[in-house]
Formats: structure tokens, C-alpha cells, sequence
């Protein structure tokens, strides 16, 4: 294979996504928080092989997306020069990759733990659901958002037992994650059926954008955003009452992702280039430095949220 070839199926792969695996350290932060014995210095193997793990995973993923969509992808103002889209590619390579990456990434998931391989293969089982007939979900509106925000769901999973294979992770907080990403799917799917501008082509390059609207859109992304912070709301007050604090400064990040899916090429349509949003890895910088304030500092007058009797007047 000429290396030029070689480059295109790379490409297929999305490693400049890999970036979006980022997303398991949420788990592994919030399961070392939980459970303070179980320690991260003994498990920093399983910590790696389980990133690499999920690298390839969605590798694998992304190929079976990309070779699945490059017939609606011509209708994308950008997704049109996509190298598959432009030069075609041999299936038998695709598949040949696509059961690699599998392979591959399962079997550095049985390296870390049972519960492990669970998740990786119910991450590698939501992108058959989500790219291949006849279910194909992301051609259903709505449904299409919710099973693909769910791999944010199981990303924080797979964080959580990377540390853990002892407990589950609280129900709160992983829904609060899943509709955290639905949000994002949501506000992706926004800006992308802005940018294209032209309800029949949207249309051709995503079917569900033929039942959508940019009312239903903003709606959903709304609704997504507040079951999300309902349920981180009950996770953390729950946990820990400081954290409560937190709350306004997240409805606040909710806000500002959705002002930059408003700007033009936005990249919210990009996940994976959000690191170049200055302003935005600024405010999560400071969430997350007053996190790690609120979890040390004790404030006795947030006892009151989590009172059970009423206060009586004097």
C-alpha cells in the first residue's frame, strides 16, 4: 500500500480523536473521591491500557461510521472531503480494520478487569446500533442523540472501573453524564443544522434533520441541560453538601458552550477541538479548582439543605 493510502484509512481511524477518551478521567476522579482507599499510584497500568483500550475501540467506531456514511456525508459542506467520500476506499481493508481495532482494544480491556471488557464491548455494541441497518439509530430524531450521548455514559464508567470493580458508580451521576453529553450531541446537531442553512440538504446528509427544526433542537438541547444538572445536583448534595455551591458555575458552563455553538464553523460541531476555545478551558480550569476548594473546606451552614426538619422561628 502506497503511503499515501495508508494515510487515508489512518485518517479513517480519527486519531485526533482520541483526545475525546479524555472523557474516562471524570470515573477516575469521581471513584478515587468515593472511595479514598482504593488508591490511583497501583492502578496507573489499568489507567493506560484502559485509555489505549478505548482509543481503539472508537477507532474501530469511527471506521465503520465513516464507510457507512460516505454516501450522506457528500451532502456535508465539509464532511464532502472526507478522503472517503473523495477517493473511495477497498471494503476489504475497512472491515480488515475494523475487526483489528476490535480485537484490539478488547483484548487490553481483559488486562484490566472484567467489568472492564463489559463496558468496552457495550461502547463497541452502541456503535453497530448507532452506524448499522436495520436499527441505525442516528437516523431517528432524538433517539439519534440519546444513544450516542450514552458513550459518555459509558466513558465514565469505564473511568470508575478502571479504579474500582468492587462498587457501581451512584445512578445519579451517571444519568447526569449521559444527559450532559446529550446536551452536547444536541447543541452539536444545532450548530451543524445552522451551518448547512438549507433544511433539504440537511436532510440528505442526516436523515433525523428531516424531522428536526432549530426550535426542536434548542429545546431538547434545554431540556438535556437541566435533567443533567438535576441529577448531578442530587449526586453531589447528596455526597457532599459543599458541592452544592457548584452548581451555578455548571449551569454557567452549560450557557457559554451553548453561546459558542452559535459562532460560525463552531466547535461544538468538533468536540475534539474545543481545547482550542480559549475562554472555555479557562472556566473549566477555575470549576475545577473551586471543586477541589469545596471538597476541603468545610461550610456547617449547607447542613441546611440536607435537613430533614423544618427551622422554627425564634
Amino acid at each position: 500500500m502506497k503511503l499515501q493510502g495508508a494515510k487515508k484509512y489512518i485518517r479513517i481511524m480519527r486519531p485526533d480523536h482520541w483526545i475525546k477518551q479524555l472523557f474516562i478521567l471524570p470515573g477516575v476522579a469521581f471513584a478515587l473521591f468515593m472511595i479514598p482507599s482504593a488508591g490511583i499510584g497501583s492502578r496507573l497500568p489499568q489507567l493506560i491500557l484502559g485509555f489505549f483500550s478505548t482509543c481503539l475501540i472508537a477507532s474501530a467506531n469511527y471506521v465503520i461510521n465513516e464507510w457507512l456514511d460516505r454516501e450522506f456525508d457528500r451532502y456535508h459542506p465539509v464532511k464532502k472531503h472526507r478522503s472517503v467520500v473523495e477517493q473511495g476506499a477497498d471494503p476489504r481493508i475497512v472491515y480488515g480494520m475494523y475487526a483489528v481495532l476490535t480485537l484490539a482494544g478488547l483484548a487490553l480491556a481483559w488486562m484490566v478487569g472484567t467489568p472492564f471488557v463489559y463496558m468496552e464491548i457495550w461502547l463497541w455494541v452502541m456503535g453497530i446500533l448507532y452506524n448499522v441497518k436495520p436499527v441505525r439509530t442516528k437516523d431517528i430524531p432524538f433517539v439519534d442523540v440519546l444513544t450516542e450521548s450514552i458513550n459518555n455514559a459509558i466513558r465514565l464508567l469505564i473511568g470508575w472501573f478502571i479504579v474500582t470493580d468492587r462498587f457501581f458508580p451512584p445512578v445519579s451521576l451517571v444519568l447526569g453524564y449521559w444527559f450532559a453529553g446529550a446536551f452536547l450531541m444536541a447543541t452539536k446537531r444545532f450548530s451543524e443544522y445552522r451551518m448547512i442553512g438549507d433544511p433539504k440538504l440537511a436532510g440528505l446528509y442526516r436523515k433525523s434533520f428531516r424531522k428536526y427544526t432549530e426550535r426542536s433542537l434548542l429545546l431538547s438541547s434545554f431540556f438535556y441541560a437541566m435533567c443533567s444538572t438535576m441529577f448531578l445536583g442530587i449526586c453531589l448534595i447528596k455526597y457532599n453538601v459543599n458541592l452544592i455551591l457548584l452548581m451555578p458555575f455548571l449551569i454557567g458552563l452549560f450557557c457559554y458552550y451553548f453561546m459558542i455553538s452559535y459562532k460560525e464553523d463552531s466547535a461544538a460541531q468538533k468536540p475534539e477541538k474545543l481545547f482550542r476555545e480559549k475562554g472555555l478551558m479557562l472556566y473549566v480550569g477555575l470549576l475545577l479548582i473551586l471543586f477541589v476548594v469545596l471538597l476541603r473546606v468545610r461550610i456547617p451552614m449547607l447542613d441546611q439543605f440536607t435537613a430533614t426538619e423544618l427551622i422554627p422561628i425564634r
